[in-house]
């Protein structure tokens, strides 16, 4: 017999349906009848006959015909709610908001499996798992272990010895030891009591990534949790049954307790949950039509699966990735930017950087040098300027591989702190089977992914701010020799002049971001956890910069490409003009003031989706495998072959030309 889950003024109800030919119309009316008679006042009807509603599907929510019968209409155990006319709902309704069907209602199941042993988990991994790309299984190595630490955990109980967390109460109450037959309740208290966060949800990817990174952390064997939660974990992982999660509430130390917590209630069937089914329902309905059942838990289970540094650090994941992405091609945005400043490349010699031997600066003049050199690709406007005077250019463009190359190093130190953290157990106490005992510690302190996430906040910011200055240069007619804000007939129009402003506003509000959250420390639980990290603010914090990063260069790759617009009939290096050709392929030229978000908003989401990096990187490889022997002796008085060879002309800039 089909049943199905309706919502109803923020009550779920399941209705059964004994007869396929019933219509939407008999379920709207079940539905209201059954609210109905769980309200004293029959919820301010006299009768069903008199409510007028509409029933929609809660994923996608597409309106339903009233004749439509429910075996044409409706899978088994679908959500559908019933809106009736004349309420008004809040605009913070879960259960239908439009962004969350827009971005998750068309989730693809995945067939492919990552195995996880709690070790060799990548931050591209744990982005992939959170985009749902994969399920997961198990390593038999780590359900050997994960057996071997709950064997401890079922001794202790059974010789009801004195173990913090396990028999006793948690923070100020450890000295208070809980009689056997509570130590569920126990578990299950910690749990409600710790979920306490608020704020808006994370997002279901995001939410997938923190069920991932914890059953990671789970499968090292340390935490005491039995394989057959582990399993139910995974299980509702794999069927992408996501806990409602708010995103602030953390501290950072004893982990994150309120994030992990909320995730717990959800699996424990309390709460909210998502899953591309239901979309937001209560937990144990999305449970339960997923053919699931919700945890029973049992002693140490509740805190082995709440204490731990992984929202900040699987938030963290994302942001090292975005960073790595944007600060790749802020390289190949900032050559185009060049090339249209009618800068020189003699900054990116080979032997400049090799005397100053930083990996990041190196790299950062390579690519400047893969997408600018003038003999491997011929370029127009390079040729146009080759035998100008100018002397050098300003820092926004000589210094590119200073700036970015640091930056690029941040993200280097920044992912091998990260990587660390996705793979180390955090629990406390934990569990040493092989030694048969527990012992406490203080490996869920944050600060490890705090400090290292307040520097990539504070590393890839510069991006941003060295970008908008070159943003400034195209935009300024007497830096430029291009038309004033890139626009033709200014006055009439106004081009980029606050596209340049939005992008000031965002690296002035990168400024205070940049703040390290990390610095501040309050005493929480009655003084007993009395430094904490502030390790959920600096994740999430960096994941604005990065953002705010992105959408900065987006500015200026449009901003480039519309300088080119100036220069044609001339045309720059192959690489670049590919560049030029896929911006153009979602953002026409501006030839008079049009509504400019859009465009933007195209430029981010190809910087984003990594299409620009895509577009150039063939060439970058190419030209690595034809340049990498040039690596040679530096003769301190002598140019290389390649700064004679590179292009001739030499900066943009007349401002700085006494600086040597």
């Amino acid at each position: 017999m089909p049943k199905y889950t309706v919502h109803v003024r923020g009550e779920w109800l399941a209705v059964p349906c004994q007869m396929g030919t019933n219509t939407v119309r008999w379920l709207g009316k079940e539905a209201v009848r059954r609210y109905m008679k769980n309200k004293p006042d029959n919820g301010g009807f006299a009768s069903v006959e008199e409510v007028k509603f509409c029933v929609r599907r809660c994923k996608g929510l597409g309106l339903l015909d009233h004749d439509d019968t429910l075996e044409d209409t409706l899978e088994d155990n679908e959500f559908v709610e019933v809106v009736i006319e004349g309420d008004v709902m809040s605009p913070d309704f879960i259960a239908s908001k439009l962004e969350g069907v827009y971005l998750y209602s068309k989730y693809p199941e995945p067939e492919k499996y990552i195995y996880l042993d709690g070790n060799s988990l990548t931050t591209e991994d744990l982005v992939n798992l959170g985009k749902g790309l994969y399920k997961i299984k198990l390593t038999p190595e780590a359900e050997a272990k994960v057996r071997q630490s709950r064997e401890v955990i079922e001794r202790i109980v059974k010789e009801q010895t004195v173990v913090y967390g396990i028999t006793t109460g948690f923070g100020k109450f450890a000295r208070t030891v809980i009689p056997t037959s509570k130590l569920k309740e126990l578990q299950v208290n910690l749990v409600r009591s710790h979920s306490a966060g608020v704020g808006k949800p994370l997002i279901p990817e995001r939410s997938r990534m923190l069920l991932a990174l914890r059953i990671n952390i789970l499968a090292k064997g340390y935490s005491g949790i039995s394989l057959e939660t582990l399993q139910q974990v995974i299980e509702a992982f794999n069927a992408s049954c996501l806990p409602y999660i708010p995103e602030k509430g953390t501290v950072g130390a004893s982990g994150d307790l309120a994030p992990l917590s909320h995730l717990t209630l959800g699996l424990i069937g309390e709460g909210k949950m998502w899953s591309p089914k239901s979309g937001w329902a209560d937990a144990k309905y999305v449970l339960q039509a997923h053919g699931l059942k919700p945890i029973t838990l049992k002693p140490k289970e509740g805190l082995a699966l709440i204490n731990g540094t992984q929202m900040i650090s699987s938030l963290g994941c994302e942001a090292v990735e975005r960073a790595s992405a944007i600060a790749r091609q802020a390289d190949i945005v900032a050559a185009l930017t060049l090339e249209v400043l009618k800068g020189t490349t003699r900054a990116f010699d080979t032997d400049i950087h090799a005397v100053r031997a930083h990996r990041g600066q190196i790299e950062v003049a390579f690519r400047f040098r893969s997408l600018l050199d003038s003999d491997h690709h011929p370029s127009e406007i390079a040729e146009s300027h080759r035998f100008c005077d100018r002397v050098q250019d300003a820092y926004t463009l000589r210094c590119c591989p200073q700036v970015h190359g640091v930056a690029n190093d941040t993200i280097a130190f920044v992912k091998d702190i990260i990587m660390t953290e996705i793979n180390s157990a955090t629990d406390n106490p934990m569990v040493f089977a092989e030694r048969g005992e527990t012992i406490s510690g203080g490996n869920f302190h944050g600060e490890y992914p705090a400090k290292a996430l307040d520097y990539l906040s504070i590393g890839v910011h510069e991006l941003a701010a060295i970008s908008e200055r070159r943003i400034e240069r195209l935009c300024n007619p007497s830096l430029s020799e291009l038309p004033a804000f890139l626009v033709t007939e200014g006055g009439l129009n106004s081009g980029f002049m606050i596209a340049h402003c939005t992008a000031a506003a965002l690296v002035s509000e990168n400024k205070a971001l940049c703040h390290p959250s990390s610095v501040d420390s309050l005493s929480t639980s009655a003084a007993t956890e009395d430094h904490v990290s502030m390790g959920g603010w600096a994740a999430r914090k960096a994941l604005k910069v990065i953002e705010h990063v992105e959408q900065v260069l987006a500015i200026e790759l449009l901003a480039a490409c519309q300088g080119i617009e100036f220069l044609r009939p001339l045309r720059t290096t192959t690489p670049l003009e590919k560049v030029y050709d896929l911006v153009r392929s979602v953002v026409r030229p501006w030839l008079k003031d049009r509504f400019m978000a859009p465009d933007i908003e195209a430029a981010h989401r190809l910087l984003v989706e990594q299409k620009v990096w895509e577009v150039a990187e063939p060439y970058i490889e190419k030209y690595r495998r034809e340049h990498i022997p040039e690596s040679r002796p530096v003769s301190p008085t002598a140019f290389s072959l390649d700064s004679l060879r590179m292009n001739k002309c030499v900066g943009t800039d007349h401002s700085d030309q006494e600086e040597l």
